[in-house]
């Protein structure tokens, strides 16, 4: 069944119930609605008449050894008369497509065997083809923008059975004794595609919907009669048999042949990406939710016991004129009044972190509601990775924003300066790794590496709208006045009494980091999954809680960590409190060298430097998003406790 008719009937019931419901619960549940019902707007579905020649594109070359990806026709292929290149978007080209046309001729409804072409392969050809196959390389395919799948049955945990899709088919194999007619470690090319082609039909449109786009890979030695003869040439490998030797890698000739199989299917057009999106067990991703929220409802009690009993007996205590004399040789965070709002050192650093920081939040909730809406569906290829670093460009309004209210409150007075600091710091840091990791790709030929346009764009974007609307926040935060503070600082700072070893920076950032990567270490899992392992990821909402209870963890643990600070005398929270949640980030960088010795078969020297480097540039993004939050917290907590305080 199409998913578009449930989902109109509940925007209908809406209508109804937005008169009684609060407006912002209405917009709320339409919003799901819309997005249960479709998850990809402005795509309209194409019908195909019999006898309609459906195109197959080529995409690239892939695979989970190397992370190298490579143009299909650097291998010896069929190609097609004219090789017409598709235009790709940012993130494409960044994720190393190069969509071009097929020599495949598919027509709808049309079953039938042909054969592509003969390929007589040179040496060097011989020895790409046959290290591709041995480092385990798929080929990716569309068809009516479906990528091509090869069908796989997982058995549930309930002991049911579903069919899954696996992204790309393998480009060969290698011999084994298992395997008839294969001498062992020897490379095989699979020569021989089935293209599995899945319709639908309804009374509701005209025609056919592709629904479904699978591929079998066949090793096949071809034979034939006589010479070959280019315009009708004589197989005698025909039909296939599975008596039929397969075909080396290391020969003088392939002979590339296919053949299409059409299978109606009861899959609507609207829900053709399930199999490709499916995720698992739900199971998982609940556990994780009620993992993380474990944590929160533990912090938080901790968070409401300090805010409720031991704040308000401080206050009391404080505030009474009949004890003061006695709390004047008494110890606590009162007595830090006049110095907790003292500026710290490279005070221009920490404000230009916290407006990179909020750079990164802002980018991060604007681009998971436009996940939640469909709008970055893995339908439309690259979308996700292209809104991103769009995203990330036009939130430099909050980052300079951000920035210099953060630094006007250190009374820092250099606010162009700071500016130019916040445009170019972190970005710069990204940016030189990137390059150097683009390098690493141009070495090698993959498609990866990003063009000389490209970079110019990338380059453009960052200088021509990043900069010049940092240069606006940063104005719009200068020009607004600051709220007057809580307490005055003196001019003679105050001497911090010796601090036990469980309040010293190491600890603190040790238990302060550990509970925020807990809280999303799970989820971490199924992303880094989709990215090393090139599977789809498709859980926007439940990436949505995890980022809500990352924000609350964040909060919380660095307000008791402040506090416990506070209360110890020590008056350095300012960079304490960043690093207190930001070091969840250096857990993060952790459990990637732990997930890429247990999970990855990477051998390839380069292809280490390409996953740690991009490890990297994760999460210093990680580190400057969770510290921004945790600082902001203690910021809030710190101008709410000293303000309820009487100082004389």
């Amino acid at each position: 069944e199409q998913r578009a008719a449930p989902g109109e009937a509940n925007i209908v019931a809406l209508h109804s119930l937005a008169r009684t419901m609060p407006r912002l619960a209405a917009r709320a549940l339409a919003l799901i609605a819309s997005a249960q019902a479709f998850y990809l707007p402005g795509v309209a579905p194409r019908d195909y008449m019999d006898s309609d020649k459906v195109e197959i594109r080529v995409h690239k070359l892939s695979s989970p050894r190397t992370h190298l990806p490579f143009d299909y026709y650097s291998l010896p292929f069929c190609r097609p008369d004219n090789l017409v290149k598709q235009a790709e978007n940012l993130g494409e080209v960044l994720h190393g497509a190069v969509i071009q046309n097929s020599p495949y001729e598919v027509f709808m409804g049309r079953s039938e065997f042909r054969i592509a072409c003969r390929v007589e392969l040179t040496k060097a050809q011989k020895i790409t083809l046959s290290q591709r196959v041995r480092q385990d390389y798929r080929v990716h395919l569309i068809m009516d923008n479906l990528p091509a799948a090869t069908k796989m049955i997982a058995e549930m945990a309930d002991g049911t059975k579903k069919d899954m899709y696996d992204r790309g088919f393998r480009l060969g194999f290698l011999g084994s004794k298992d395997i008839p007619g294969t001498e062992p470690t020897k490379p095989y090319v699979n020569n021989h595609l089935r293209f599995i082609v899945k319709y639908h039909r309804s009374d509701t449109f005209p025609g056919s919907r592709i629904v479904g786009f699978e591929v079998e890979a066949y090793s096949v030695k071809h034979t034939y009669e006589g010479q070959w003869d280019e315009k009708s040439p004589k197989l005698t490998s025909v039909p296939l048999r599975p008596d039929l030797a397969p075909m080396l890698a290391w020969s003088n000739e392939i002979v590339y042949t296919y053949d299409v199989v059409w299978e109606h299917s009861p899959i609507a057009w609207a829900s053709r990406w399930d199999l490709y999106l499916y995720m698992g067990d739900d199971q998982v991703h609940w556990f994780s939710i009620l993992n993380s929220l474990v944590i929160v409802l533990l912090l938080s009690g901790i968070v409401a016991m300090i805010m409720v009993r031991t704040l308000r007996r401080d206050l009391a205590e404080y505030n009474s004129v009949e004890e003061k004399e006695e709390l004047l040789e008494e110890s606590g965070w009162k007595l830090v009044h006049a110095d907790v709002l003292r500026p710290p050192p490279l005070a221009a650093w920490l404000a230009t972190t916290i407006g990179t920081g909020m750079q990164v939040l802002c980018m991060s909730f604007i681009s998971i509601a436009c996940a939640l809406l469909g709008f970055l569906s893995p339908a439309n290829r690259g979308g996700l990775l292209t809104a991103t670093l769009l995203l990330f460009v036009l939130m430099g309004v909050p980052a300079g924003y951000g920035a210099s209210r953060t630094f006007k409150s250190l009374r820092g007075v250099e606010w162009r300066a700071l500016t130019l600091l916040t445009a170019t710091a972190y970005p710069a840091a990204i940016f030189v790794v990137f390059t150097l990791l683009n390098l690493a790709l141009w070495s090698h030929g993959s498609t990866g590496a990003v063009p000389a346009g490209t970079f110019v764009a990338l380059l453009a974007m960052w200088f021509c709208v990043s900069l010049p609307l940092v240069f606006v926040g940063a104005f719009l935060g200068f020009k607004r006045p600051l709220p007057a503070p809580p307490t005055r600082t003196n001019e003679i700072p105050r001497q911090i009494p010796p601090q036990g070893w469980f309040l010293g920076r190491a600890v603190t950032m040790a238990v302060g980091g550990v509970l925020p990567f807990g809280a999303v270490f799970i989820e971490l899992y199924f992303i880094m999954s989709s990215i090393w392992l090139q599977r789809f990821y498709y859980v926007f909402g439940f990436l949505a809680l995890v980022l809500l209870i990352l924000i609350i963890t964040c909060a919380e643990i660095s307000i008791v960590m402040c506090y416990f600070q506070l209360c110890a005398e020590d008056y350095h929270w300012w960079w304490r409190a960043f690093l207190t949640s930001g070091s969840s980030a250096g857990y993060m960088f952790a459990y990637s060298a732990f997930y890429f010795y247990t999970k990855l078969e990477i051998t390839k020297l380069t292809s280490c430097l390409l996953y740690f480097g991009y490890m990297f540039i994760a999460a210093l993004v990680f580190f400057v998003l969770t510290g921004t939050i945790g600082f902001y917290a203690c910021y809030w907590f710190v101008w709410r406790i000293f303000s309820a305080i009487k100082v004389d």
